[in-house]
């Protein structure tokens, strides 16, 4: 992939109202963007099929939505104001400041000085001010979701009655002042997790994290990743965060090259660890900032033994743009037709398609034509898949080209042949990918979209 595919994901994630520039008419807030009709669909479905895989269809796993103001106790002795820093660095020809890993040859990644400042660390926690007067009652907002989760271990523990191993979901708002954010929705400074963290028994760390990151990459193909465009890559010991035993990535081939998508990591007993209360007690095997303010403690005790231990930590963790950003990028492609036209095509999967019908009457000024529309429109939307948009340009040719483009895996057209004649009461179908037709009869529609697309 090459520059000219980000540049045209960026076009058409704005023209079709996936994305936008925050701020635009202001000339845009660097870092910051903004998710149009269409976006926000795709985003949300995506969420949601993140959230069934890992709450509903499983027994094991909890819910949590917690506060975006974070305790700054919590992140003093999580290490994240002394570690969540990134090494930054200036162009004293362009006056640009960037991350260390953004020089190339020692040159400016801008201008192409050489002119360059020696690095030095900046925390990229995002701080605000609680009450009235701006003092020294600081928080910060979250840089990711997982403290919180980590904080309310025990409260989720003793009100499910969940037994080791368990995890607690959790999706949500994150923010860091990165250096330079981008490409596009890439790298952002407000951004939205999912993630999940599963609490395992010590001795059975490493059966969870490998289970963890086989049951992610599948995740992945079944939301409709190319495989040639994912893999597991294994980050090297002197990579590791501080709090890290292991950590696989799934990357993808993004336009702009092969990044994360994903992290599982192997997070030990670091994580309750540096909450809990007793921490000379726990046996704890990470190294941890030992302290005496928490009022909790985050451990479990052996039925057998009664000894007290802290579990260990797998965490599976996403960026929900990220996710959208490789969604579009995986779905888009651009068909020459029979005769010759250019018809672009989102081929997302259905359960993550902004719209998953669009009715299309053959007449806009015909009102039997248009009744009909409605009748079928409304029996769609009864079973409640997701949005259903009636097409009434009066174009069906242009209303296929339009919903091709934007992923709607289905077309429903309503003709003369709807309303009278031999076929009276039938429609017909269209399928995005092949362009195939079936004529179908109205008590049959759903019993079809069932059967081959909202399964």
């Amino acid at each position: 992939m090459t520059d000219q595919k980000l540049d045209t994901i960026i076009s058409f994630c704005k023209r079709r109202g996936f994305v936008f520039q925050s701020a635009q008419i202001y000339g845009g807030l660097q870092g910051f963007y903004d998710y149009g009709p269409l976006g926000v669909e795709l985003k949300n479905n995506l969420k949601k099929a993140w959230w069934k895989s890992m709450v509903y269809d499983r027994h094991d796993i909890e819910g949590l939505d917690s506060s975006i103001i974070s305790h700054p106790i919590a992140l003093k002795h999580s290490g994240h104001e002394a570690t969540f820093i990134d090494p930054l660095v200036d162009c004293k020809s362009c006056k640009k400041r960037f991350r260390e890993d953004a020089v190339v040859e020692k040159k400016c990644p801008f201008c192409g000085s050489t002119s360059i400042t020696e690095s030095r660390p900046f925390n990229l926690m995002m701080k605000t001010h609680l009450g009235p007067v701006n003092d020294d009652s600081h928080a910060y907002l979250r840089p990711e979701t997982a403290q919180n989760i980590f904080m309310n271990f025990k409260q989720v523990l003793d009100s499910s009655n969940q037994k080791i191993p368990f995890g607690i979901a959790q999706i949500g708002k994150a923010f860091r002042n990165e250096i330079t954010p981008r490409p596009f929705i890439f790298r952002v400074r407000e951004f939205e997790q999912m993630e999940m963290e599963y609490f395992v028994l010590p001795e059975e760390d490493e059966k969870w994290h490998y289970y963890w990151v086989e049951k992610r990459m599948k995740w992945w193909l079944d939301q409709g990743l190319n495989a040639k465009n994912l893999v597991q890559s294994p980050q090297a010991k002197e990579d590791l965060a501080h709090y890290s035993k292991a950590t696989v990535d799934i990357l993808y081939r993004f336009p702009h090259g092969l990044e994360e998508l994903e992290g599982i990591a192997n997070r030990t007993d670091y994580d309750l660890g540096c909450h809990t209360k007793y921490q000379s007690d726990m046996e704890i095997t990470a190294k941890i900032n030992n302290h005496k303010q928490s009022t909790m403690r985050l451990a479990v005790q052996n039925v057998d033994s009664k000894k007290w231990f802290v579990p260990f930590v797998i965490e599976p963790s996403a960026g929900v743009d990220r996710g959208v950003f490789a969604l579009i990028t995986d779905a888009y492609r651009e068909d020459i037709t029979d005769s010759g036209s250019k018809r672009i095509v989102l081929s997302l999967k259905p359960h993550l398609s902004p719209f998953k019908v669009a009715v299309v009457p053959l007449l806009k000024n015909n009102g039997q034509l248009m009744n009909y529309s409605q009748k079928i429109l409304g029996i769609i939307k009864h079973c409640g898949w997701g949005r259903v948009r009636l097409e009434d340009t009066g174009n069906v040719g242009k209303s296929y080209r339009r919903h091709d483009e934007i992923g709607t895996p289905v077309c429903i057209t309503i003709d003369h042949d709807s309303i009278e004649g031999d076929q009276i009461n039938t429609v017909t179908i269209r399928d995005r990918d092949t362009m195939k037709q079936q004529r179908v009869h109205e008590n049959q529609i759903v019993k079809f979209l069932k059967e081959n697309y909202f399964a």
